[in-house]
């Protein structure tokens, strides 16, 4: 096997990552590809083949070049995709399961601000489903799922705020400020763990930006329940967790207006 090292002078987007990384993709002589988009480098692993793969990401005109070639005797390092498959799994896990456990807890606990963060965990579980499912694809595959986890969290946002109005308006029991605020530490834990291993994939692709943005909204709204229910704890008041089932939903339209706007 052998390992090539080229520099591509006009390759600083993800736009341009996945146009070098489709031309080489049918060549079965190509094992793998390693892209550092910061500084321009692409490395392609294959058994021959060196010109055809050259001539092939010449084709384009960013102006690439070999830097480096030569014979490669050890195991393939595992490629980008892997590893972001495997990190996306993990946080779509995390996501569901505070789905389950903020819904249900919600729900005892009368509370609208753990139901509206609950179904906000449920909306980025699909958001991951769906970047899994992109990781493999191509720019136009990755910015339609932006654009679907975009117009769920959408559609969420406004369901959440007509919710809300109906809580304010009807006769509803004070939540539990105290089961509240418990699976609000909980999912803010779990969330932050899963910003941590956002933190460590490679890459920019517009998927993967669109997770860190849902992700980094969740650990804001876990903070804004727990000081819900401080509040709805020293008050008696049912209108701290509506106030923060309001902002849930407005930081969750931010949010899915944020992916649309990628998405283009």
């Amino acid at each position: 096997m052998e390992k090539t090292l080229f520099h591509i002078k006009e390759m600083d987007c993800p736009a341009e990552e996945q146009m070098v990384r489709m031309k080489p993709a049918d060549f079965k002589v190509v094992k793998q590809l390693a892209f550092d988009l910061e500084n321009r480098d692409l490395t392609v692993f294959h058994d021959g083949g060196l010109e055809s793969i050259t001539a092939a990401i010449n084709s384009l005109n960013f102006g690439s070049s070999v830097t480096a070639t030569g014979a490669y005797t050890e195991s393939l390092p595992q490629d980008d995709d892997t590893t972001n498959k495997k990190l996306l799994w993990t946080v779509l896990i995390i996501n569901f399961s505070m789905f389950v456990i903020g819904l249900t807890s919600g729900f005892i606990a009368r509370s609208m601000g753990l139901v509206a963060d609950s179904l906000d965990e449920l909306a980025d579980a699909f958001v991951y489903g769906l970047s899994i499912y992109a990781i493999a694809g191509t720019l136009i595959v990755k910015k339609r799922v932006a654009r679907i986890s975009g117009i769920l969290q959408l559609l969420l946002a406004i369901a959440g705020f007509v919710e809300v109005i109906r809580r304010f308006i009807g006769q509803e029991t004070v939540p539990n400020p105290i089961i509240m605020m418990a699976i609000s530490v909980v999912a803010l834990i779990a969330n932050t763990a899963s910003l941590l291993l956002l933190g460590k994939t490679k890459g920019q692709e517009v998927n993967i930006k669109a997770s860190k943005i849902f992700t980094s909204n969740d650990v804001i709204v876990n903070i804004g329940v727990i000081a819900a229910g401080v509040l709805v704890l020293v008050l008696g008041s049912k209108i701290p967790d509506l106030v923060i089932g309001a902002v849930v939903f407005t930081v969750v339209l931010r949010g899915s207006i944020s992916i649309i706007k990628l998405s283009k």
